[in-house]
């Protein structure tokens, strides 16, 4: 028995309304370029409509003329989707508020996930949406999936609830060390504030000295 190896997700397709409000939501709220439109193969009355969310890969809509925008939330039954999330930079995340309060649309207000700021509200259709964020950058050539692995491994390791951001930190240190040589054999940390090195020692030793000539021949 072998596996099916995934390599990312290739597109996630939803069920949606009339083409107006589909194009108006995720190209007119969330940004996304509506990329291309065809045909739904597998059903001749619905439209199938493309967009770009920002990584290259595509969410999908299928629009019909007919449906009208229902905005009680969505089923959240076993095997139905519970939400979407989209990543935004730290600066849009931070004009998310205000942004989403200018069009009317109630929203949670921004959450504290440790590792990463979310936001969540309703699409026209009752889907919940996240506006996610992340507190880190990953160190080259390291994803953000494989820094929350480490990070997971020193919370489990240390007993706590949830990733904070020390276990961040300490995940990309981590991972800096085990990928990057140097040619220290003494990596471990250091404060050069309080431990002068045997240079210093000798330049502040010379200057002391220079000092105490100086004064011999006043």
């Amino acid at each position: 028995m072998r596996k099916l190896q995934s390599q990312g997700v290739h597109h996630i397709t939803i069920v949606g309304a009339d083409r107006r409000t589909s194009i108006a939501f995720w190209e007119g709220v969330l940004g996304m370029p509506f990329v291309f439109e065809q045909p739904n193969l597998d059903n001749p009355n619905e439209s199938h409509l493309y967009f770009d969310p920002g990584d290259g890969r595509l969410i999908t809509v299928f629009t019909n003329e007919e449906r009208v925008p229902d905005p009680t939330r969505t089923p959240t039954d076993p095997g139905c989707v519970h939400h979407l999330a989209f990543n935004l930079s730290q600066a849009t995340f931070r004009q998310a508020v205000e942004r989403l309060d200018e069009r009317g649309i109630r929203h949670s207000g921004v959450k504290d996930r440790g590792f990463m700021d979310s936001i969540y509200f309703e699409d026209p259709l009752g889907l919940l949406i996240e506006l996610a964020s992340y507190r880190f950058e990953p160190p080259y050539p390291y994803t953000h999936a494989e820094v929350l692995l480490e990070a997971h491994k020193l919370r489990v390791e240390s007993g706590d609830y949830n990733i904070a951001e020390r276990h961040l930190a300490d995940a990309i240190e981590s991972l800096v060390t085990r990928s990057r040589e140097s040619l220290s054999a003494d990596r471990s940390p250091k404060n050069p504030y309080r431990e002068p090195s045997p240079t210093t020692d000798a330049a502040q030793h010379h200057l002391t000295a220079g000092g105490d000539r100086g004064r011999e021949h006043d």
